[in-house]
C-alpha cells in the first residue's frame, strides 16, 4: 500500500474518535443475530485488522465483530499496544487473533537487519508480556517485503502474511466500497482492513451477511500455509458481548472430574506491576466435566483487571473461573486454556490451591 495512508490516518484521527461514538450505537440497533453463523462453510476467509490497538475505535470494532459473529486476526503496532494492554487482551477476549506489524510502521525494505530485528523483535516481546504468548503472524507494513526481511521474520518464528484484497478504508473508502471488496473474497483469502477507521467498524454487519450469503466463514490464518482455514482447537467468539470479570453470582452446577482428576499449569508473564497468566486446564479424569467451575487463591498483592475464555469473580483473594458458554465441557485427557491480566505489588508468583468443580488439581 501506498505510503499516503499513513498521511490519511493523520488527517482522519480527528474525525474518528467522534464517528465511533456513533458507529457504535448504529451496530447494535443494525445487527439482529450472528450473521456469519452459515449453516454450512464452503470456506474461509481471513479478515485482517492493521494498526491497532486504537484507544476509542478498537472495542467498538471487537463489539461490531462479536454481535456479527466473526473471527478476525488483528495486526497490532508495538508502540500502539505498549500503552494499549488491555485492548490487546480484550482483542484475545473477543475470540481474536493477535499478529505483529513492527513497532511502529516503517518502511521496513529501507532499514538495515539490525534495525529489522529491533522493530519485529521490541514488538514481538511487547505483545508475548501482554498475552503470555508469542506472534506467530507478521504482516509487512505497507506490504513491502524482501529476502532479508524474510530471514528477519524466520528468526521469531513468524510466518509473513500479506493480502489478497485491499479495502481502501484506510484511504478513507466509503462503508460500501469496504462491504464490495470483501464480497470479492474466495476461499483462503484475505483482506487488509484497518483497525481505526470507522468506516471499518460500520461496514462489519454488511461484511458477515455477505459472507453468510455465499456460505463463507471468518477463518483463521494457517501458520503453515499463509492462507484462511477453519479454526481450530477452542475459544470461539460468543454470539454478544459479555463481561469477563463477574462481579457476582452463583458459581456453576457441575459434574466433577472422575478417575485421577485434573491438573492446572500457569504460564505467567511479569513486568513492572502487572501480569499476565494463560491457565492450562487438562481433565485426567475418565470423564467429561461440564459446566466447570475452577477455584484457585492468587497471591497477596495481585488484582484481576480483565480475563478471557472465563468469567471470575471476585478479582483477588480465592477466585472462581468459571467457564464460558462455548467451552463448558472439558473431554477426557483433553485441555482448556483461560487466562487473566492483573496488578501486583511486586509479588508476581502463580496463584494456588487449584479445584476444579470441588476436585484438587494437580500441577
Amino acid at each position: 500500500m501506498p505510503p499516503i495512508r499513513r498521511f490519511t490516518r493523520r488527517a482522519l484521527a480527528v474525525t474518528v474518535a467522534m464517528a465511533a461514538v456513533t458507529v457504535g450505537s448504529a451496530v447494535a440497533v443494525t445487527v439482529a443475530a450472528p450473521a456469519s453463523h452459515a449453516a454450512t462453510c464452503n470456506g474461509y476467509v481471513g479478515l485482517t485488522f492493521d494498526d491497532g490497538p486504537t484507544p476509542g475505535n478498537t472495542q467498538n470494532l471487537l463489539n461490531a465483530l462479536r454481535s456479527a459473529g466473526l473471527r478476525a486476526t488483528f495486526f497490532d503496532e508495538g508502540q500502539n499496544a505498549q500503552p494499549n494492554p488491555s485492548l490487546v487482551q480484550a482483542t484475545l477476549s473477543a475470540g481474536m487473533w493477535v499478529g505483529n506489524h513492527t513497532w511502529d510502521h516503517p518502511h521496513m525494505t529501507q532499514l538495515s537487519t539490525a534495525q529489522m530485528n529491533t522493530e519485529i523483535g521490541n514488538t514481538q516481546q511487547t505483545l508475548q508480556q501482554i498475552t503470555g504468548t508469542a506472534p506467530k503472524l507478521f504482516r509487512p507494513p505497507y506490504g513491502e517485503t524482501n529476502a532479508t526481511l524474510k530471514s528477519v521474520e524466520a528468526q521469531y518464528g513468524l510466518t509473513e502474511i500479506i493480502w489478497d484484497v485491499d479495502s481502501q478504508d484506510w484511504n478513507g473508502a466509503s462503508v460500501s466500497a469496504i462491504v464490495q471488496a470483501n464480497a470479492r473474497l474466495t476461499n483462503g483469502q484475505i483482506i487488509l482492513m484497518h483497525d481505526w477507521p470507522a468506516n471499518t467498524v460500520a461496514a462489519i454487519p454488511q461484511i458477515a451477511a455477505g459472507l453468510a450469503s455465499r456460505n463463507l466463514c471468518a477463518g483463521m490464518i494457517s501458520t503453515s500455509t499463509g492462507r484462511a482455514v477453519a479454526p481450530t482447537g477452542t475459544n470461539p467468539p460468543p454470539s454478544s458481548p459479555s463481561p469477563t470479570v463477574r462481579p457476582t453470582g452463583n458459581p456453576p452446577t457441575g459434574n466433577p472430574p472422575t478417575g485421577s482428576g485434573c491438573r492446572v499449569t500457569s504460564a505467567v508473564s511479569a513486568w513492572n506491576n502487572g501480569l499476565t497468566n494463560n491457565l492450562t486446564i487438562t481433565n485426567t479424569g475418565s470423564s467429561p466435566v461440564t459446566n466447570w467451575r475452577l477455584t484457585f487463591t492468587l497471591p497477596s498483592g495481585q488484582t484481576i483487571t480483565s480475563g478471557w475464555n472465563a468469567t471470575y469473580s471476585p478479582t483477588s483473594g480465592q477466585v472462581s473461573a468459571t467457564n464460558a458458554g462455548w467451552n463448558g465441557t472439558i473431554a477426557p485427557n483433553a485441555s482448556t486454556t483461560v487466562g487473566y491480566q492483573a496488578t501486583h505489588n511486586g509479588n508476581s508468583a502463580a496463584p494456588t490451591g487449584f479445584a476444579l468443580n470441588g476436585v484438587a488439581c494437580g500441577t
